[in-house]
């Protein structure tokens, strides 16, 4: 299946129907905006401002959804005043999904749109993020998941159309270790720090990890730090605002995520980066299970152990292997 083929699979979802999407201005959510205001009956973007998102976030979601033509609501909850949240225990995506979407959620509904969606793809599904569970919890529709669409094919199709979107919508606590407790002064510290090195660079991706007394700077353009020189800016600048030594990582950030797995001999694997809650997946796919232990879920070509290995066999093509795994992954259900 081609790219054309997914985008299309996607407005036939949308078409004609009344559509919230929660909005963040990245990349996916941007992608979905952009195909609902084409096909959609009518179309609500819905922000929420947690004050823990980068610099110009809330005033890239205004000019994007009035670029495309829809109604756009921004929802203010201070994080700050949420003690829970700031304890940064290992679950603060899943909580920070959890309080946001039950709020894009009732101002949907009260609205009146019936299909609120957002923009998880594919291949969220293969890296350790949590909220994907808040995803399923509350309902919410997940169009690029089930045309199969990865971050690649998104960005991809944005940049052939000339779709601006933001590179840079993740928020902020997420540059602090989780059992750590988040305050204003280290977002606002990280803030400054990602701002200095924006405004410095031609990098469109910036986040620096607080490690308290130390940083890691992570860029999606090394090249415009070290051939340039400007690592020395930057390290008296970071330093400057109490850090008292400043690392890059010399692995450049790369968001054109995609799937790919092991295929030899009509065999597949995939190891996730966490462990499958066997009960929950059960749930899922209940009629296709041949047997199940404690360690195990055995379908007719497809293994799901617990420890987050997945193995098929029987497929004659990698493609078939592929679209195998892509289709038992929302079907997964994961532990935090």
């Amino acid at each position: 299946m081609d790219l054309e083929d997914k985008i299309n699979i996607v407005k036939n979802i949308l078409k004609d129907r009344k559509v919230a999407i929660g909005f963040s201005g990245g990349a996916d959510s941007t992608l979905m905006a952009y195909l609902s205001s084409k096909v959609a009956k009518d179309t609500l973007a819905i922000t929420i401002n947690n004050h823990l998102f980068p610099t110009g976030f809330i005033e890239n979601t205004k000019r994007v959804t009035q670029s495309f033509g829809i109604k756009h609501e921004v929802i203010d909850i201070d994080f700050y005043e949420d003690s829970y949240f700031l304890s940064n225990d290992p679950r603060r995506c899943y909580t920070c999904r959890n309080l946001m979407y039950s709020k894009i959620k009732e101002s949907a509904t009260q609205k009146g749109f019936d299909f609120i969606c957002d923009g998880n793809n594919i291949s969220d599904l293969v890296i350790d993020r949590p909220g994907i569970l808040v995803t399923y919890g509350k309902g919410f529709e997940t169009p690029f998941i089930e045309a199969k669409l990865d971050s690649k094919e998104i960005h991809e199709y944005l940049n052939e159309n000339d779709i601006p979107y933001s590179r840079s919508t993740t928020c902020l606590a997420t540059r602090i270790p989780t059992n750590t407790k988040t305050t204003k002064d280290k977002i606002d510290r990280i803030n400054n720090c990602e701002d200095y090195i924006l405004s410095k660079t031609d990098c469109e991706i910036v986040k620096v990890r607080d490690f308290n007394s130390y940083c890691i700077v992570e860029v999606d353009r090394i090249d415009k730090i070290v051939e340039e020189d400007k690592f020395k800016l930057i390290n008296n600048e970071l330093k400057s605002q109490g850090f008292e030594k400043v690392t890059l990582n010399l692995s450049e950030i790369d968001d054109n995520e995609y799937i790919s797995i092991e295929y030899a001999e009509d065999s597949f694997s995939y190891k996730l980066p966490f462990t499958i809650n066997l009960e929950d997946t059960k749930k899922q796919i209940d009629d296709e299970i041949l047997s199940i232990d404690e360690e195990k879920i055995e379908l007719n070509n497809l293994i799901i152990n617990e420890n987050g290995l997945i193995k098929g066999n029987d497929y004659k093509t990698y493609e078939d292997a592929l679209d195998a795994f892509m289709e038992i992954l929302p079907k997964l259900r994961r532990n935090i």
